[in-house]
């Protein structure tokens, strides 16, 4: 059966059930429909002083075309718990439309390991992506209007983009204002997609909507003819923009096909946004289950790291154990072995891939400090012996390991991950005497560090890079940027998600690379810095055969194709 067809015909808990699960009263949730509810700000406050549950994190090695199943790992290993008796919960991020529409498809899971109802989940689930569209847009209609009107402020130069929930790169760089009415000025604009405009960053980044009207509020729309910058609160669009969002920024509450509650929220890109669901979500997670398990997008190189870098340091929060999920399939792929040849038995292309999941875990383990277990998103041409020979491999790194079957099994087949993570976020130590990897997080950089050192640190110890190059475009603005008083926020690499490096096609990281940031550009909004290296785009674009072109929906309003 397909993903959909599962889906289907699984019989869902009423929404109302599964919140009394973990503790949520009728009266503080907000439903749509029978499955689907939004959360009201006064459980956290309910229960702000109840000490928080476990913490784990899941992440990746950089992933493939053929995917490695990160959010059916996490579904898995939250059923597995719930499996054991253990109170768990999920907290991830929504889908965008771009991807659900173009090459990657849905992103509830799969097989047996999904969380539903998984068409409005990929669709427009409770509207939160159109919100933050829809307030993105009012601020770029207003500072159009401000100018039409006679520009009080002596706006010269706007940086804030439009947006759209699509893959669209035909709105990359556009011309505005082509209407030749009276005191109309043209100018060159772009678009991005919806889950990477600076909104979406401040919902999940924000710890109410006070916070959240403040952070808009300090949104940089542009420059004057002074150079000094000018805000959203002084084109009085802050307010607005909030009301847009009041209902936006409170938690989604949805279920997994075995009915283990599951927090949806918020949903930024990891390649080109920070790439986590909401604080805001994480923090009510902790307080209502045991165990929470949390999802960084892409591989641990872009979403692993603005979680701890970012996230985690603007939260408070830290993991009690990371899960670094791969592929066999996938480690082959990143050893050079060809798709076609990559369901066959190869230990020497194996051997070359696991350089990738070798990196992933030092990163984590030694310049984190964190706990750290491998799971093993498990297909049917994996071989016992490419099994024994990545066993061995990871046993070598004191690095324990895991095979998952959620796909094929549900909660059954992640019982084994399940138990492992039980202990090793109950112990002081891991493996041996001899390696103690205590749960201390170290950051990669400082916020005290300069611009341009924090994007070297990131660079040369995450992305292993020999040094950063950078484009005068950059510097000038990584000038800017700190006489403005902003040398002290996070940064946020944009970059592509295939490498370590900023080349997609080096699957293999080969060579002695360089970073090449081509621009930097400041989110005093969201509180980051976001230095964009290779060709990255804020927009993505459709692949040749979208997603989009195999979807039908018959009378009946039955849908099929989405997966």
């Amino acid at each position: 059966m397909t993903d959909i067809e599962i889906a289907k015909n699984t019989k869902l808990d009423k929404i109302n059930e599964v919140a009394k699960k973990i503790g949520i009263q009728e009266e503080e949730l907000e439903q749509y429909g029978k499955y689907k509810a939004k959360i009201s700000p006064e459980v956290y406050k309910r229960l702000q002083n109840k000490k928080n549950g476990k913490l784990i994190l899941v992440t990746a090695i950089n992933p493939t075309p053929l995917g490695e199943g990160k959010t059916t790992i996490s579904i898995a290993i939250a059923d597995g718990l719930s499996k054991i008796g253990k109170n768990a919960i999920l907290a991830l991020r929504e889908p965008s439309l771009g991807p659900v529409f173009g090459i990657k498809g849905g992103a509830t899971g799969g097989g047996r390991v999904q969380i539903a109802p998984m068409e409005d989940i990929n669709l427009h689930f409770t509207g939160d992506i159109h919100a933050i569209t829809t307030a993105n847009n009012l601020l770029s209609a207003m500072i159009d209007n401000h100018i039409y009107f006679g520009n009080e402020l002596k706006i010269k130069q706007v940086t804030w983009k439009r947006c759209v929930d699509l893959n669209d790169r035909q709105l990359r760089v556009v011309e505005t204002g082509l209407s030749e009415e009276s005191k109309i000025v043209p100018r060159k604009d772009g678009f991005d997609i919806t889950v990477a405009s600076e909104i979406m960053a401040i919902l999940c980044l924000s710890k109410d909507l006070q916070d959240l009207k403040e952070k808009l509020g300090n949104i940089i729309i542009g420059y004057n003819e002074e150079g000094q910058a000018i805000y959203a609160k002084d084109l009085n669009a802050h307010e607005a923009m909030t009301i847009i969002l009041k209902d936006a920024i409170k938690p989604n509450l949805v279920q997994t096909l075995e009915h283990t509650p599951a927090i949806v929220h918020g949903g930024p890109f990891a390649n080109i946004a920070h790439g986590c669901n909401s604080i805001i979500a994480t923090k009510l997670a902790l307080k209502l289950a045991d165990y929470t398990i949390t999802e960084a997008g892409f591989g641990a190189d872009l979403g692993a790291e603005k979680f701890l870098d970012i996230k985690c340091r603007k939260a408070g929060l830290k993991p009690d154990a990371v899960v670094i999920v791969a592929t066999i399939k996938a480690l082959k792929y990143h050893g050079g072995i060809s798709k076609e040849e990559i369901q066959k038995e190869n230990i020497e292309g194996l051997e070359k891939g696991y350089n990738n999941l070798k990196k992933h875990i030092n990163n984590l383990k030694n310049e984190f400090g964190l706990k750290t277990i491998v799971a093993i998103n498990k297909y049917e041409t994996d071989t016992q012996k490419e099994i024994e020979y990545l066993e061995n491999k990871l046993l070598e790194e004191n690095i324990e390991m895991s095979l998952v079957e959620g796909w094929a099994q549900g909660g059954e087949g992640a019982i084994n991950i399940a138990n492992k993570i039980v202990k090793l976020t109950n112990q002081d130590e891991f493996i041996n005497e001899s390696t103690i990897t205590h749960n201390k997080l170290n950051y990669t950089y400082e916020l005290e560090d300069d611009i341009k050192t924090k994007i070297k640190k990131v660079s040369t110890k995450i992305y292993r890079a020999q040094d950063v190059e950078y484009t005068k475009e950059a510097l000038e603005n990584i000038e800017k940027i700190e006489k403005l008083g902003y040398k002290n926020l996070p940064i946020c690499i944009a970059k592509t998600q295939y490498s370590l490096s900023d080349d997609p096609n080096n699957l293999q990281d080969e060579g002695n690379y360089n970073i090449h940031i081509r621009n930097v550009e400041l989110k005093a909004g969201a509180g980051f810095i976001v230095a964009l290296a290779g060709k990255i785009m804020t927009m993505p674009g459709l692949p040749k055969v979208p997603a989009a072109e195999n979807m039908k929906i018959d009378e009946n309003g039955e849908v099929e194709g989405i997966f």
